[in-house]
This record gives structure tokens, C-alpha cells and sequence, in this order.
């Protein structure tokens, strides 16, 4: 009887090491960018317990990176970013909606013919997920440790047809006591082009690489505007596009920008105080 007593004690007292050790840091904000192949999913989670997902990748990846990231009693997210409906950033999403709950989705209402997409809005309807539109006068406060300054769409842009997608990326600052991160989805110069001339503040301490490091993207006015100390590129490892491009490598290099890729080091994990 004393044995089994002991025995209960221990297994208590590892289940308990084992739940400890998954909380998250109740100082830190925690930005991991990833490792879903060709395409955008950052996950952001806050020291008052504030889940956010940003994109979802191309496929069912982004269900084993949540896992690696996400505390095993938290099958919540507060809000979820799409940036633009491509598949590499949305098809992973419909995955997602199927296993967590979700609070609220924000877009910016762009028409796409993707299937994924439209699975998406009709899970989103489905659950009774509040679904928002983004624009620039709508910031969102998340908590007390995460501000989201929307600067792209610059006005609701629901319905309105773009040729080029990449340009309908939902662009947001998302600021923290201590560092400020700037993910502007696949905008390429165009839309980077109205974010300079908006005049709003485009300054941050770390770049989500624009398109996946593509030369169409990071344009030199864009780069001086934000003026980061890092860039992130989330590529897939010998990707078919040929991403990061050296065109964009070297205007890093240029300004002494630190680059990190997905493609070379798998998720990247950048923590807060």
C-alpha cells in the first residue's frame, strides 16, 4: 500500500513537471515564424494568453507546428490574419478552423476563386466566427502586450479585385513593449509604394520578409521606411521560385540587416521580454 502510495505521488508530481513546463512564459511575447514549406504562418502568443495565427501555410503542416509551439491545454485562438487568399497561405487555415476554436478571423475581403478560400469563409459561417475587415483606422488591441497597427488596406478594400493578389496582402505592425515586428504578407512594390506614401509610421525592429523574399518586394523606399535590424524569410528549402532572391539578399546586406530563413533553419522562435 505504501509502494502504490509513493508510486501515485511520483506519476502526480512528472504529470505536474510536464503541465509547468508547457505554460508559457508569463513575461514573454513569442513570435514563431513557421517551418510550413513554400509559404507564410507566424503564431503569436502573449504573456496574458492571447493566441494569434497569422496565414497557414499550404497544406496540413501547420497543425505539427502548432503542436510544437502551442501549450497541450490550448486549443484556442483568439484571432486569425489572412494576409491574401493564395494557397500558400491559406489552405493550411481551413485545417485549423476544423480543430480549434476561434474567436475571430480578420481578411480584407478580397473575391478569389480558391477553393480553399471559400471553404474557409464557409467554415468561418459555419462556427460563428465574427469575421473583420481590415483597414487602416481599425487597429486592434490584443491584451495588454500586443497592439495590431493595420497600415494596408489603407480603406476597406471588401470586393475589389486586384490582377495581382500579392498586392491584397493584409498589412499589420504588430507591436509589443519592446520590439516591433512588421508582416506585410506577399506585398510587393505597389502596395509597399501606398504604404510609404500613407505617411503612417512603417519603422519596426524586425521584417517579415514581403513575399518571401522575392525580388518584387523590400523595394529600397520600403526598406528605409522600416529600417529593421532583422528580416525573416519564410521559404520552402529549394523552393521552385528560387526564393530569396539575391537581389534581395544584397540590399539586406547593404544595410547590415541580420537575415534568418525558414529554409535554412527551420521554425524560427524570436521571444520578447
Amino acid at each position: 500500500m505504501k509502494n502504490r502510495f509513493w508510486l501515485i505521488a511520483v506519476i502526480t508530481l512528472v504529470l505536474l513537471i510536464i503541465c509547468i513546463s508547457e505554460l508559457p512564459n508569463p513575461s514573454n511575447v513569442q513570435f514563431s515564424f513557421l517551418n510550413i514549406g513554400q509559404g507564410d504562418s507566424i503564431y503569436i502568443h502573449t504573456p496574458d494568453d492571447y493566441s494569434i495565427l497569422i496565414d497557414g501555410g499550404p497544406d496540413m503542416s501547420v497543425l505539427e507546428q502548432l503542436a510544437q509551439v502551442m501549450p497541450r491545454y490550448n486549443r484556442t485562438i483568439n484571432m486569425i490574419l489572412l494576409t491574401h487568399p493564395h494557397s500558400d497561405h491559406v489552405n493550411g487555415l481551413v485545417e485549423v478552423l476544423k480543430r480549434f476554436e476561434v474567436k475571430k478571423v480578420m481578411v480584407t475581403g478580397t473575391p478569389c476563386s480558391n477553393a480553399y478560400y471559400q471553404k474557409f469563409f464557409k467554415l468561418c459561417n459555419e462556427q460563428n466566427i465574427p469575421i473583420y475587415f481590415g483597414e487602416a483606422d481599425k487597429d486592434v488591441k490584443v491584451g495588454r502586450f500586443l497592439y495590431l497597427d493595420i497600415v494596408w488596406p489603407i480603406k476597406k478594400m471588401v470586393g475589389k479585385k486586384f490582377e495581382n493578389l500579392n498586392n491584397a496582402s493584409l498589412s499589420v505592425r504588430a507591436i509589443t513593449p519592446s520590439k516591433v515586428v512588421m508582416l506585410s504578407g506577399d506585398a510587393e512594390i505597389e502596395e509597399e509604394s501606398e504604404m510609404v506614401a500613407s505617411g503612417f509610421d512603417l519603422s519596426a525592429d524586425i521584417l517579415k520578409a514581403g513575399h518571401h523574399g522575392s525580388k518584387t518586394s523590400s523595394s529600397n523606399a520600403f526598406l528605409n521606411a522600416v529600417s529593421p535590424d532583422i528580416a525573416v524569410i519564410q521559404c520552402g528549402k529549394d523552393n521552385s521560385f528560387g526564393h530569396p532572391h539575391k537581389e534581395t539578399l544584397e540590399k539586406y546586406l547593404k544595410r547590415s540587416i541580420r537575415v534568418r530563413r525558414n529554409d535554412l533553419e527551420g521554425r524560427i522562435d524570436l521571444i520578447f521580454n
